[in-house]
Order: C-alpha cells, then structure tokens, then sequence
C-alpha cells in the first residue's frame, strides 16, 4: 500500500515504532544520530513514549501525530523521538520519574520536552491536540526568549533525578523475626478488600507478586485473613471480565473495583504472573477452578503468543478497528444468535443484558456467583453445568474468531519470556502435565540460542531473526530466577551452572558497590541523564528484588557465603519500605521471610528421585529449596550424600541436616516440627 508520508521509524522492528513510521511527523529513533540532530539544529527534542497495546497512544496518534497541522509545528520547531517503552525500559524510567517529579503523576503516553542535550523541561501524559499544539508553541518561544532559565530549570530537574539514586548502603545485622512480618500485614491489612479482591481502590491491577508474599506469610503464621485475601481476590479475579471467559487469558487491569470490566490489553507479563500465582494456590488449596484457569490461560498463550522458535510475543492490543473491546464484547442478540436454543441459561450464567453491561448495548462475560450456587439455583448439577458452559464455549469461541482480531506485538522480550518460562515450570510442578515442561525447556533453548551471546551478555529484544539491544537487569535478574526453577523441576544441574555465570556477569556489569544494589543499566551502555536503580515491586517485581532473591537461592545451591551477603545487605538497603509497604515491596518481604525463618534445603539422591520430586510437589512448601540426582553430585546440597540402591531425602537448614529419611512423609514431617 502506498503511502503519503515514512519517517525514520520505517527501519525499526518494534511493532509499536512501525505504527507511527507513516505519521506526517518526523519521528526519529532514539539514537546517537537523532540525539546529535538536537544539538547541531540546537532543537528542543520532544521525547514520546509508549507500547503497541496502548489505547490512549492511539487516540493521540490519530487526534495529533495524523495532523498535518500538528507534523509542521513539530517538524519546524523539534526534533521528535518515538520510543517503545518495553523494547527502552531504562529510557522510559528516567523520563517518567521526570514527568512525576513535574506534575506528581506519570502513565503512557509519556511525553517529556527535552533541551538538546537531553535535560527534560517539561512533561505530561496525554494531551488533546489543540492543548498540545499550544504547549509546543509557548514552549518554543519561552525556551528561546528565555534559554537560561529553561537551562537552570533542567539542571534543577536533572540534579533531583539524579540524587533519587545517591543512597548510601545499610551494612548494619541481618536481623529479622516473624514480628517484622506480621508489622508488615498489619500495615498492609489497612488497603485489602476482603469482599472483591485485591485492594480497597479502582482500578485494581492483579499483583501476583504481593499475593505469593500472603501465600508464604500464611504458610508461616497460619494468619487466615492472609489467606482469605488472596483466595477471595483468585476468585474473583476468575470470575469477573478482566479474565477472558471465552479464550483464556487476563487483561491488564480492571476500570472498577469488582474486577468486571476490563482495560482489554493481554500482556504476556501479567498473564506469566498469574499463572504461577494460580498454579502456587493450588498447591496449597486443590481447587480445580484454579487448574481450569491455568489450563486455559496457557492453551491462550500457546495460541496467540507463542512463536515457531519457542519465543514468546508480548501483548494483544486493548482495540480492534478502532474500537477498544470490540473483539471480546457481545450485544444481547449476537449472543443469542451465536448460542440459538443453549443461550437462555449463558444469559443468565454471563450477566448479558438488553441494554448491555458495558457500553453501547455490549457486554461484558463475567460471573457474578460460584458455579456450584448457579448449578443449584437453576437445579442441575455442578458437573452438568460445567458441560453447558464448555458447549457454549465453543461456539462463542469459533463465532468470535470471525472477527477482526486486535493487533498482535510480536516482539521477544528476554525479562517477559523469563517470566513465561517460569510460569511454565510453575504449572508443571503443580499439575505435572509433561507438555508445560516441554514448552519451557524449548523456550530455555530459544533464549541462549537467540538472546544470549557467547561473552555471557543477553540482549533485550528479538523480531525477525535480529536481537539489537543490550539487557537490562530485569533481563538478568527475572531469567536467573527462571534457570533455578527450571533446575528445581528437573534438576538438570546446567541451569544452576548457568544461573551462576550469568549472575556473575550482572555482578561484574551493574552491582554498585556504593548502595550495594544493582543499576538497571549495564556499564557497557550509553550513559543516560542518569543511571537508575530500581526497587518498588508493581505490576512486575523490581528486578533489584528479583536478583536479591536468586543470590540469595543460588548462596544456598553453591554454598557460597557472599552472594547471600550481598542479598541480605541488599534488603538492608530497603529495610523501611519494605516494613512499612508490603505490597509493593512483597517481592522483598519474601526474601524477608525466608532470613526471618530460615529455608529448609531438602536433598533428594538415588533412582527414585523424580517420583519423590512429585511427592514434594504435591504440597505448598514456599521456603523449601528442592535439590536432586540419581547419582553422585558436586553440587554443594548434594555432595557426598549418595547411598548405593537407596533414594534418600535429606532434610538440612542453617547448615545442619536432620536424620535421613527414605520416605517423603517422613521429610515432610521434618519440617513441620521446625516450623
């Protein structure tokens, strides 16, 4: 198709770049190139960020990047940079904290004005586009009317962002009890929602990690309000429209605080998360609705996210043809058309109205009560309700597939695919189906063979055969952790070998001896404004977190006494925060609990090593750290611990082991007395 305008996006491979490479504005890529245009054209630079599946970048892009008005005013007067915040996290972190520290909010679209020299000025969200085009103009004008105070107002900001990261390392004792965990759910108990899930406010975004926090603090302290928060949000959660109760999967967030409607984008972040979150809840609680939902989100991730080589795409966009929702949502008759003399009882089953749930006369598939309460108001059965649903399923799920679908982002992100890779390994130690071990071992295949280099260095992204950009620790940190679950599940010890090497690189490349944490940005990188470290758990764990808790795990594997210094000196760092804000710090507090009640290294030895591994998996054992062979093992858990024509279980913490066992009950019964 030919097109009027191309830009210098045109030979990018970010799905989210290419969409804007045909605006009349002249977007450029954030480049050593782009950034020189700046300084020798002395342009103010207008940095715009955003990712494929963002619905208000959309809407900006049609309402202003589309204009030709709007193209003229930033193409006379800037040089204008589009970045996709997913393939450029590091980029997106300082231009955010900068936006936040302007107007004490941030989302996507994120724009920040820039001088040259890349020294933000000016910052907001989303504008409209007679409010954006009078920004730039005044902005033009005040910055070349006034250039020493623009300059003195970026050198401030600029300080400011910079000083967030002067912190200066907490060497002082290791000392944490169960009343420090309990502090932290006193104070977390504050925000949850006990009736609807998650915390007290919309919209509400699933926090896998913060509830595998409350999973493990039950596990310690039997609190049953813990678990009550966590079962009551998994069910919820299940049962609203943020799941997809057609095709599996859950979107982003939900708008409301019942979990009903959804912001509609699929991230494959999220989906990793809860997947793991769902398959650790059942260990724990054998629902089977939870089995259901893994089942069901995965056969969507195998469908709509997962490529040839074993990679893992990224998102599905919020919107089709212009529309947000359009693929998911259904009036009262296309229902019925679609379902004929089987709608009746889905009508009532999915909450489907005349007038609709949603907007427009749509609506929304959710559940409004436990399947077992439906079945015996409506007097049939639970297990004859269940065949009515997966009927109705079918149909709605091949009448859906007709439509035009929303835009697939099918770049390979490294951080992203580690997640996925262990929620892989989560739900095969939980439900043992040999498949979900099949796909993450063929993904462990994908990432070294494709996303890692020879030197031990990874690379962000992939498309088309090319990975361009040098990771960033979540990179390291959430693939790590996904080479000791994979060793946890079978117990191959390559993955632990691996884990090491690449520990020791990240290490070697962004540890900062001063705070005693980790850049996010390696030394080998450009340097930016300024190089970030990150701690607060969201929606994704702080890759800080994340590699606190694999040194501490691979400390114990390797018996190696420094790296789990370095852990607990990295959780010393955030001590107050991670006290005070459980919930987004929950990533810490899980360290936490494991040095406040000390992790059980459960050693397994001899043929039947993989029928005990299952036994084990069978139970919710949080602060356990499962090893095994068939033979001998240099492994540190594992040496010299081989009895010939025996399987022997070996139960050791705090580096003193109890009497062998030949009996998983026996183990078991180990640790609950120690507990």
């Amino acid at each position: 198709m030919e097109q009027k305008f191309t830009n210098h996006l045109i030979h990018e491979s970010s799905p989210y770049l290419l969409q804007h490479a045909h605006n009349p504005v002249d977007w450029h890529p954030w480049s050593t190139e782009s950034l020189a245009k700046a300084i020798n054209e002395n342009k103010l630079i207008i940095i715009s960020i955003g990712y494929a599946a963002c619905h208000w970048c959309h809407v900006m892009e049609k309402e202003s990047f589309e204009d030709i008005e709007v193209a003229q005013l930033m193409n006379e007067k800037f040089v204008s940079i589009k970045i996709d915040r997913e393939e450029r996290p590091d980029i997106d972190q300082v231009y955010m904290n900068a936006v936040q520290k302007l107007t004490g909010s941030g989302g996507w679209p994120l724009h920040c004005i820039a001088l040259p020299d890349g020294r933000p000025v000016y910052g907001g969200t989303y504008f409209q586009k007679a409010q954006w085009m009078d920004i730039l103009m005044k902005l033009a004008d005040s910055v070349k009317e006034n250039p020493e105070i623009a300059a003195e107002r970026a050198k401030a900001l600029t300080e400011s962002l910079q000083s967030d990261h002067q912190l200066v390392a907490n060497n002082g004792k290791h000392n944490y009890s169960l009343n420090d965990l309990n502090f932290i759910f006193n104070e977390w108990d504050k925000d949850i929602d006990y009736i609807n899930g998650g915390h007290r406010h919309a919209p509400k975004f699933p926090l896998p990690v913060s509830h595998q926090y409350l999973l493990h603090y039950h596990y310690l302290t039997n609190n049953q309000n813990a678990l009550n928060a966590v079962i009551t949000t998994l069910n919820k959660m299940a049962e609203g429209g943020i799941y997809d109760q057609i095709g599996g999967g859950f979107a982003r967030y939900s708008t409301d605080k019942y979990w009903k409607i959804p912001h509609f984008e699929k991230m494959l972040y999220d989906n990793a998360q809860i997947v793991s979150l769902y398959s650790t809840a059942y260990q724990l609680t054998k629902d089977n609705n939870y089995k259901t939902i893994v089942k069901e989100t995965l056969e969507f991730i195998q469908r709509e996210l997962t490529s040839a080589e074993g990679g893992f795409y990224s998102s599905i966009d919020a919107d089709s043809e212009g529309e947000e929702g359009k693929f998911y949502v259904w009036s009262k008759a296309e229902f019925q058309e679609a379902l004929d003399d089987k709608a009746e009882l889905m009508i009532e089953y999915y909450n489907i109205t005349e007038n609709g749930n949603w907007e427009n006369g749509k609506n929304i598939l959710f559940k409004s009560e436990s399947d077992d309460n439906f079945a015996s108001k409506n007097n049939i059965t639970t297990k004859e309700l269940y065949k009515k649903i997966n009927e109705a399923k079918k149909i709605l799920f091949n009448k859906r597939s007709q439509r035009i679908r929303p835009v697939l982002d099918d770049k390979i992100l490294t951080a992203w695919n580690a997640l996925m890779l262990k929620a892989y390994t989560d739900a095969y130690s939980a439900f043992e189906n040999p498949e979900y071990l099949k796909i993450a071992l063929k993904n462990a295949a994908f990432i070294k063979s494709k996303l890692k280099s020879k030197d031990e260095r990874l690379y962000r992204n992939y498309k088309n055969g090319n990975a361009a950009i040098n990771a960033f620790l979540d990179d390291y940190a959430f693939y790590i952790s996904a080479l000791i679950s994979l060793y946890q599940t079978d117990f191959d010890e390559k993955w632990i070998d691996e884990a090491y090497q690449l520990s020791q690189y990240t290490i070697n490349h962004f540890y900062d001896y001063k705070t005693a944490l980790f850049f996010y940005t390696s030394d080998l990188d450009t340097a930016l404004i300024c190089r970030n470290i990150e701690t607060t758990d969201n929606v994704i764990p702080s890759a800080n977190s994340e590699m606190a808790k694999n040194l501490y795990m691979l400390g114990h594997y390797l018996n190696n006494d420094e790296y789990i210094r370095i852990s607990q000196n990295m959780l010393n760092n955030v001590k107050i925060n991670a006290l005070k804000y459980g919930a987004y710090y929950a990533n810490w507090d899980i360290l936490m609990a494991w040095i406040a009640d000390k992790p059980f290294e459960v050693a397994i030895v001899g043929n039947e090593v993989e029928s005990k591994r299952k036994e084990f998996e069978s139970h919710y054992l949080p602060n356990v750290f499962l090893s095994g062979a068939k033979m001998q093992s240099k492994l540190a858990l594992l040496e010299n611990k081989f009895i010939e024509n025996q399987t022997t279980i070996y139960v050791c913490r705090d580096k003193t082991c109890y009497q062998p066992s030949t009996e998983v009950k026996q183990a078991l019964n180990q640790l609950k007395k120690q507990i």
